[in-house]
């Protein structure tokens, strides 16, 4: 253990800078997530919950656990770090995927005005739906986007009344470059100086609807494109092989299933192809 100098918290277990660091490159690699250092106290909370849930001494043995055993704790790791936390571009070779293959073969195959249907299943509050617009906004003619159905969907109706309203504390857009916050969003004034709202022209293209994936889906397929990332990490096996199996009954031939870095579907689902970093292809 380092000496008291280096701790970050006093609180129930020591937190030194090498934890956060330990904690802070796993959940880099295995969700994708760039922890910044406003974020130390937050992970100290929740991995500190999780360190109590396992009778644990601290965050050494956390760690260890972590280095030593992955397959046992890195789902509930992933899940204590990533509720409620997303970020604009997360996992951004996903968008680049979008943006470099599958947007040029939709392009290809249907012409000026692609019949174009995506799902953002598990949205939280709306950054990753509003990615996904970002994208499609600047790599498609604006002709191309008439017939272009973006549904974002989350069972909470907190996060998804957040989504709709698309107003976010400017801290959370600070990684965007200038050029994207200066087009597709509007900084507020006076007491809302702090946030930043999207674009009409983003929110457009998105319906926002409430739905459990445990129950019945009104969804009309055939879709093209299902964003799912670090939501079935919730769910055990079984449940999952369910919940992929529906989702090669709503995507279209060679439709394609993206899932977060936390996520397979090895010994899960056989209907679907590797062909990216976790990007999946209906087989057929």
């Amino acid at each position: 253990m380092a000496d008291a100098a280096e701790l970050i918290s006093e609180r129930d277990f020591g937190f030194t800078n090498r934890h956060f660091e330990f904690l802070r490159k796993m959940v880099g690699e295995h969700a994708g997530i760039n922890l910044s250092e406003a974020k130390r106290e937050l992970v100290y909370g929740r991995i500190a919950r999780r360190i109590r849930a396992l009778n644990l001494n601290g965050f050494d043995e956390y760690c260890r656990l972590l280095e030593e055993e992955p397959d046992a704790e890195i789902g509930n790791f992933i899940n204590a770090i990533t509720t409620n936390l997303t970020a604009f571009f997360r996992e951004e070779h996903h968008f680049d995927f979008l943006r470099d293959t599958l947007v040029p073969g939709w392009l290809k195959a249907g012409g000026h005005r692609p019949h174009v249907r995506i799902w953002s299943a598990g949205c939280s509050t709306g950054e990753e739906p509003y990615s996904i617009a970002m994208t499609l906004r600047e790599a498609m003619p604006p002709a191309a986007l008439g017939d272009v159905a973006l549904l974002a969907t989350d069972i909470d109706t907190n996060v998804l009344a957040h989504a709709e309203a698309g107003v976010y504390d400017a801290a959370r857009v600070e990684s965007l470059s200038r050029a994207r916050l200066s087009k597709w969003f509007r900084r507020g004034r006076g007491a809302n100086e702090d946030k930043v709202k999207v674009v009409p022209e983003l929110q457009e293209l998105i319906r926002f609807r409430q739905l459990n994936l445990m129950q019945d889906w009104p969804v009309r397929g055939p879709l093209d494109l299902i964003f799912c990332r670090n939501v079935v990490i919730y769910f055990d096996k079984p449940t999952q092989r369910r919940l992929f199996a529906r989702f090669a009954e709503k995507l279209g031939p060679r439709g394609y299933l993206i899932i977060g870095h936390s996520e397979t579907l090895y010994n899960v689902s056989e209907e679907f192809e590797l062909v990216g970093r976790t990007v999946y292809r209906k087989l057929n």
